[in-house]
């Protein structure tokens, strides 16, 4: 018997047709996956994506993004609804990016007690914080003094009751820890 003898066109276009198939197959999945996760991070909230930032791992380099992260934390503790335990880990959360001296000042019971009642204040009044901007990282002021490094900047926050929007500036005011990272100091309404 006579063994026949494959055509090499055939068997390249067999090959071709495989290799297709695999890469389709291949896209099909990685693109399944890319849509699962972008679903995924729309479903939650932005205080849990809030609360997934690990300060001891990534905490904000500047004073600026000190205080961007801090005004996205009150954007959640002001404009959306929480549970007790939501808003003890969004209150801890925040804590973690004020100075020592600074949390010191109160207990974190007497801290969380009178966060809820400006939170109830603020819903009963129909008040949201719809915006804030913060200095840009120019119009930061660096100084020292007291052996410690400082930075003071504002920020504008525009507040929506019912269809009005009112504008605040506040100036903060940070002081660099031994870690090198900027904490907040305290703050106060700009004149």
């Amino acid at each position: 018997m006579e063994k026949k003898r494959q055509n090499p066109v055939k068997l390249i276009i067999i090959g071709c047709v495989l290799a297709a198939l695999i890469v389709g197959f291949y896209f099909y999945l990685a693109n399944k996956t890319r849509e699962n996760t972008s679903e995924d991070a729309a479903a939650m909230t932005k205080s849990q994506q809030v609360l997934l930032r690990n300060l001891e791992n990534n905490y904000p380099p500047s004073p600026r993004e000190v205080l961007k992260y801090y005004c996205d934390i009150i954007q959640c503790l002001y404009n959306e609804t929480h549970t007790d335990e939501e808003l003890e880990k969004l209150a801890k959360q925040i804590q973690l990016l004020y100075d020592d001296e600074f949390v010191a000042n109160q207990t974190e019971e007497l801290y969380l007690l009178n966060l809820a009642g400006e939170i109830a204040d603020m819903s009963k009044n129909d008040m949201k914080i719809s915006s804030y901007s913060t200095s840009s990282s120019t119009d930061v002021e660096f100084f020292k003094q007291d052996n410690f490094e400082w930075a003071r900047l504002y920020c504008m926050f525009n507040i929506r009751k019912g269809t009005q929007i009112l504008t605040t500036t506040e100036r903060f005011l940070m002081r660099k820890d031994d870690a090198g990272h900027w904490k907040i100091y305290g703050w106060e309404l700009a004149e």
